[in-house]
């Protein structure tokens, strides 16, 4: 039987990250920094990728990573999303990774495991050249051509390029990458223009089916990430609304926002089992990890967004200042609703997995 529980290991990964995130992540300067085009905090990132070792969680040890699993990377995701942290961790720690472990090594496998390790170790990272908003099952980008909306390629070291003859590994210095103005601005994106450069780590077929790996696991894991964010904003709105008082009696006292948070706790429960599953199915290479990650990010995604609008609501509207962090958590709520395939998307692919007509 799937155990969805939280292993005491990571356990511990929770409150090393969570301390980690509650001791740099200022979400004040994080707004300041996002307003200037540069949401990311070197130094946090150093810090969970190089010295916490959070960055190699899915590489093997013979290639230099931790030797853990879709589970573990999956409770670093909860947290992020919880301190909305800015960080290429979800792009390059999951996605890119992912797809390069997807690879069969016997084509380059000195390319590969150089490239990995370096991952692992946090001294680069990578970004598949992919819009944020590509599904597991959807149409992907071939050629030499310019791609937008591509997450964090801005501050990568690598892109993965899917051409036409194959899967290329091109330095971000040979490439074109243009910033753009996204909504989510702890989450940057770019429009990339790859050229031809580059060192090919696969052919066609298997660049292909490695980048659809890589998209599954990010959008299983990004469930996670989903769940952090609704728990953060439950956790706040109930702190609010037992701090406000109004007619001498906390606003959370009356009937009306009791049952509103009821309702979102038990939302926030059930995207937390999905968000499990998803993770476990990853980890244990079940047959029905596309199903699983389906059923999670059509669920997540939602729950997320609502956790969000329902903290700023229930703040009285002061989310949408700069002087709290709501509208942070409801921006990167809603960005992460159409990343990595919209709720609509998963639940088409969904009734395709169980043999169900879509409406």
């Amino acid at each position: 039987m799937t155990d969805l529980l939280y292993s005491e290991t990571e356990d511990d990964l929770r409150a090393a990250v969570r301390s980690l995130v509650a001791a740099r992540g200022d979400t004040a300067a994080l707004a300041a920094r996002a307003e200037a085009g540069s949401p990311y905090d070197p130094r946090l990132w150093a810090s969970l990728a190089a010295e916490m070792g959070a960055a190699g969680l899915l590489v093997p040890e013979k290639l230099g990573g931790q030797g853990a699993s879709h589970r573990e990377a999956a409770v670093v995701l909860e947290e992020l999303g919880r301190g909305v942290v800015a960080a290429p961790y979800l792009t390059s720690s999951v996605v890119a990774t992912q797809a390069l472990l997807s690879l069969d090594t016997d084509t380059d496998t000195e390319a590969v495991a150089t490239l990995l390790a370096e991952l692992a170790e946090g001294r680069r990272t990578a970004v598949l050249a992919v819009p944020l908003s590509a599904a597991p099952d959807g149409p992907l980008p071939e050629g030499a051509g310019r791609v937008t909306g591509v997450a964090d390629a801005a501050t990568a070291d690598v892109l993965l390029v899917l051409r036409a003859d194959g899967l290329y590994a091109v330095e971000a210095a040979q490439a074109v990458v243009e910033p753009l103005t996204p909504l989510d601005l702890t989450r940057p994106l770019a429009a990339v223009t790859a050229g031809e450069g580059g060192r090919r780590l696969a052919d066609a077929a298997a660049g292909a089916a490695a980048v659809r790996s890589g998209l599954l696991a990010g959008a299983g894991l990004l469930a996670s990430e989903q769940l952090g964010i609704a728990e953060w904003c439950l956790e706040e709105t109930v702190r609010h609304t037992g701090e406000r008082h109004q007619f001498n009696r906390p606003v959370g006292s009356f009937q009306a926002l009791k049952h509103r948070m009821a309702q979102l706790w038990l939302e926030v429960v059930s995207a937390r089992a999905a968000a499990r599953a998803a993770a476990d199915a990853l980890a244990t290479g079940s047959p029905e990890a596309a199903l699983s990650v389906a059923v999670a990010q059509a669920y997540c995604s939602r729950v997320a967004v609502h956790a969000a609008e329902e903290c700023v609501q229930l703040h009285g509207g002061i989310g949408m200042t700069w002087e709290h962090p709501a509208h942070l958590y409801l921006k990167r709520a809603k960005a992460d609703e159409i990343a990595l395939g919209t709720p609509g998307r998963h639940k088409e692919a969904l009734a395709a997995l169980v043999d169900l007509q879509a409406p």
